[in-house]
């Protein structure tokens, strides 16, 4: 899944569509067109994507707050999840919020956050809590805001995508801008996993299409100390194995988030897979998109296993895309 900028220059993720077969986009940055003209956007993109009969995915951040990239005509201003968490009718809320995504021809909604930010100061939480993307400081709270959200996404037909495990919400710096980011703390059977198993179980009980989950990029010392998590077959294990998920699994941003860095384009995405994960997420740079391409076909080319599980990523976004 490769970004799709809102504004500047779209040849290359337009040519990696048409060209290179990518399943999904990210609509990327910020915009303030109305639902019609995203919608346009978003048709453009299809049409230009191979007549496989599996449509293009198209994807965005809208979670409310300082996170939501769509603001213009007919998208509605969405509180913070902070005060989100407040709301009665949340749920209700949320599925409005869907409704004007699945109009713009939205499939996914990189969306809702589910980390535990149980630190004692939460601005403290650079890529969570500073920016009141929790909808609390405790599991049930957590939880029941993340559920709500992901409940009405599902009953306007959007894809929620529950995030980041398996949590960035004790970490001191953010995966986005910084190098090395630990947490020292979440174990696999912790009170922050607890979260993400419950609403991942609610999700999946709720009409509607199946949730997917977004893994971090940060290393856990604790689970796997040797590898960040997108990257981590124990990581990845646990959700899998332990949580029970077999849904797609998507990962944060890989192409331009400094903490990948020291891994080339195409190990990140060769990792991805071999992980267990499905999608590998290039939406802030674009251009990296191909060095990943030609590392997964160069290595399942080689591989008989490894192109298993490309198949069977392959199968799982296809299945989503489709909407079975």
């Amino acid at each position: 899944m490769v970004g799709l900028p809102l504004a500047g220059d779209r040849a290359t993720t337009l040519r990696l569509v048409r060209k290179r077969h990518v399943g999904g986009v990210f609509l990327h940055g910020r915009s303030h067109d109305s639902v019609a003209q995203i919608r346009n956007l978003t048709d453009t993109v299809r049409a230009a994507a191979p007549a496989t009969g599996v449509p293009v995915l198209v994807a965005t951040d809208q979670e409310g707050g300082l996170v939501q990239v769509l603001q213009g005509p007919g998208f509605a201003a969405m509180p913070k999840a902070t005060a989100q968490a407040t709301m009665p009718d949340l749920q209700a809320q949320a599925t409005t919020w869907g409704e004007e995504l699945a109009a713009a021809g939205v499939t996914v909604n990189l969306a809702p956050v589910a980390d535990l930010v149980d630190v004692t100061n939460p601005a403290n939480n650079p890529p969570i809590g500073y920016f009141h993307r929790n909808y609390g400081t405790t599991p049930d709270v957590d939880a029941a805001g993340a559920t709500a959200f992901a409940h009405g996404l599902q009953a306007a037909g959007v894809i929620p995508t529950i995030k980041h495990f398996p949590g960035l919400g004790r970490v001191t710096a953010n995966t986005d801008t910084t190098a090395g980011v630990t947490d020292t703390v979440t174990t696999a059977d912790d009170a922050a996993v607890g979260v993400f198993r419950d609403v991942i179980g609610a999700a999946e009980a709720a009409a509607g299409p199946r949730p997917w989950v977004m893994t971090s990029t940060a290393v856990y010392t604790r689970i796997d100390p040797s590898l960040p998590a997108a990257f981590s077959p124990t990581v990845v294990g646990l959700l899998r194995g332990t949580l029970g998920f077999d849904g797609v699994v998507i990962t944060d941003d890989l192409s331009a988030a400094t903490q990948v860095q020291a891994w080339s384009p195409g190990e990140r995405a060769v990792l991805t897979i071999e992980a267990g994960g499905d999608v590998v997420l290039a939406s802030a740079d674009p251009s990296v998109a191909d060095a990943m391409l030609d590392a997964l076909i160069a290595k399942a080319q080689a591989d008989p296993a490894f192109a298993a599980k490309i198949d069977a990523a392959a199968h799982r976004v296809a299945t989503a895309a489709l909407g079975q």
